[in-house]
């Protein structure tokens, strides 16, 4: 258990033999860590080299449905940072609200990087409530993973200046349609590798 200002949290580490780096990741404001993106990561990072640690809020661990204030996670996925002390490279991030705090807190934390998924560029049918601020004030290498068909922020309305990788058919939660171009283990797949091919090159090729 995480020791937080707002109660404990949960840390599950997949530990790689070999650690290139140390992936963060906690997760959206109505799922826990055992979302279908956060698993698909922690099953084939750390055979990459990629330790993967999902740290579980506070209020999830609680048991309650709504998520808490978003400075509550903030200081939640810094307390986790903080106990892990990882002696390799570390990226922050998260699925939905999640990659919120991960992109808020990236600096203050030393990350090298931030992986935002299904990042929430502003609430359903509301884009001129945007939240693209954050993302541009993460300070570090950031790569989003968007659904497709994402009703909190499509492809399309992101600016040129941030690094995209786009799931096809996939909704907020990478979910597909049985009829949709990919199926949903290939979804997954494309998150992935997405996700590994610029972990290698912005964090591990930076470096070298």
């Amino acid at each position: 258990m995480v020791e937080t200002p707002y109660g404990e949290g949960r840390m599950v580490i997949h530990k790689a033999r070999r650690p290139l780096a140390t992936l963060l990741v906690s997760h959206g404001a109505g799922n826990g860590i055992d979302s279908r993106d956060l698993l698909a990561l922690d099953a084939a990072l750390p055979a990459q080299g990629f330790t993967v640690v999902r740290f579980e809020q506070p209020w999830k661990v609680a048991g309650k449905r709504i998520a808490s204030a978003p400075k509550t996670l903030d200081a939640g996925l810094t307390a986790a940072a903080g106990r892990l002390a990882a002696p390799t490279p570390l990226v922050v991030g998260g699925r939905s609200a999640g990659a919120r705090s991960a992109a808020r807190t990236a600096g203050a934390l030393g990350a090298v990087g931030c992986l935002a998924l299904a990042f929430p560029l502003h609430p359903p049918g509301k884009p001129e409530k945007s939240r693209i601020a954050e993302l541009h004030d993460a300070g570090v290498p950031t790569l989003v993973v968007q659904g497709e068909n994402d009703t909190m922020g499509r492809p399309e309305e992101f600016p040129e200046d941030v690094e995209l990788s786009v799931v096809p058919g996939a909704d907020h939660g990478f979910k597909v349609r049985a009829s949709g171009p990919l199926s949903q283990d290939d979804a997954l797949a494309v998150l992935v590798e997405s996700t590994l091919e610029w972990l290698v090159r912005e964090i591990v090729g930076a470096r070298e």
